[in-house]
C-alpha cells in the first residue's frame, strides 16, 4: 500500500511539471509576435536588420499629368544595429547605414545589381544615421520613438548624365510606432507615424520641406512563427517643393530560428502627384540576440 502511494505520489508531481511546461511553452511567443517595431530590447540584448528594398517604375504624375516613362530603378539596402543599454529596458541606441544603387533610360529592374560602370547608373554607401529609441510611457509597453540624424555622404544628387543617387540635405528623423494585440493572439495592428524635417544643403530638392509618412499595418498570425500581412501607407511632402503618394501591400514574416526572422513585402504605388508610380519588392532578413 505504501509504494502504491509513493508511486501515486510521483506520478502526480510528474503530470504537474508536465502541465506547467505545456503551459510555459503555450504562453512563450516567438520574436515575430514579441518584437514588433514598438517594443524596446533588453539591456544588452542586440537587433540587426539588413533589409532590401527594389522600387521600379514606368509611370510618373508630374504637374498634374500622369504619363509613361522611360524605366528607373532604385534599390536601396539598409542595416540596422541597435542595443539596449538602461536598466529599466526604456532606452535603446543604434545607427542606420545606407547604401543607393540606380539606373535609369529603360534598363531592366535587376539591373541595379550590376557591377558594370555605365552612364546610367550610380551607387554607394549614401548616408550614415546616430539614432536613439525610446519608451516614453512607462506604462505603455507598446509604444515607443525612434530617432536619427541621417548624415549625408553624397555630394551631388545628380550626375552629368541625369542618375539621382540620394539628397543631400541632412535629415531630422523621428518615427512614432505602436501595436495593439488582440485578445485571441492571432491578430495584431501596428502603426507608424514618420516625421522627416530635411535641412542644410540649398542644392537640394529636400532641403527645408516635412515629411510625414502615416502607416498601418494588419497582421494575421496563422502559427507562432509565421505571419501575413497587408498594410496600407500615405506619404506627404510639403515646404519648397511639395509630393505625395499612397501606397498598397501585403507580405509576411517567418522566424527561421529562435534568432533569425525573415521578411518579404510588396507594395504598389496606386496614387500619386509630382512622384513616380511604380512598385516596391522588399526583403529583409533579422537578428535578434
Amino acid at each position: 500500500m505504501r509504494n502504491s502511494t509513493k508511486y501515486l505520489f510521483f506520478a502526480l508531481i510528474l503530470i504537474g511539471f508536465q502541465s506547467f511546461a505545456q503551459e510555459e511553452e503555450e504562453n512563450t511567443k516567438s520574436n515575430i509576435q514579441t518584437y514588433t517595431p514598438s517594443r524596446l530590447l533588453d539591456k544588452g540584448q542586440w537587433d540587426i536588420k539588413f533589409f532590401n528594398n527594389l522600387y521600379t517604375e514606368t509611370k510618373g504624375n508630374f504637374n498634374g499629368v500622369t504619363a509613361d516613362k522611360p524605366r528607373e530603378n532604385y534599390f536601396t539596402s539598409t542595416v540596422e544595429a541597435f542595443t539596449g543599454i538602461s536598466d529599466n529596458n526604456r532606452i535603446n541606441v543604434g545607427a542606420i547605414v545606407e547604401f543607393r544603387s540606380n539606373t535609369i533610360s529603360g534598363r531592366q529592374a535587376l539591373s541595379v545589381f550590376s557591377l558594370e560602370d555605365t552612364n546610367t547608373d550610380r551607387k554607394g554607401i549614401t548616408s550614415i544615421a546616430p539614432a536613439i529609441k525610446f519608451q516614453p510611457l512607462e506604462s505603455v509597453g507598446n509604444f515607443s520613438i525612434q530617432s536619427a540624424i541621417h548624415i549625408p555622404l553624397v555630394s551631388d544628387e545628380s550626375d552629368a548624365n541625369g542618375v539621382f543617387l540620394d539628397q543631400t540635405a541632412w535629415t531630422f528623423q523621428n518615427r512614432f510606432f505602436y501595436d495593439y494585440t488582440f485578445d485571441s493572439g492571432k491578430w495584431q495592428v501596428f502603426t507608424e507615424l514618420n516625421t522627416e524635417y530635411n535641412f542644410g544643403e540649398e542644392k537640394s530638392f529636400a532641403n527645408n520641406t516635412f515629411l510625414l509618412v502615416p502607416g498601418a499595418f494588419l497582421s494575421y498570425f496563422p502559427s507562432d512563427e509565421s505571419t501575413v500581412l497587408a498594410f496600407v501607407q500615405h506619404a506627404q511632402r510639403f515646404g519648397n517643393f511639395t509630393q505625395n503618394y499612397t501606397a498598397l501591400g501585403f507580405g509576411g514574416k517567418y522566424q527561421l530560428s529562435k534568432t533569425l526572422n525573415l521578411e518579404a513585402l510588396y507594395s504598389k504605388f496606386v496614387r500619386g502627384e509630382n512622384t513616380g508610380l511604380g512598385q516596391s519588392f522588399n526583403i529583409g532578413l533579422r537578428a535578434l540576440f
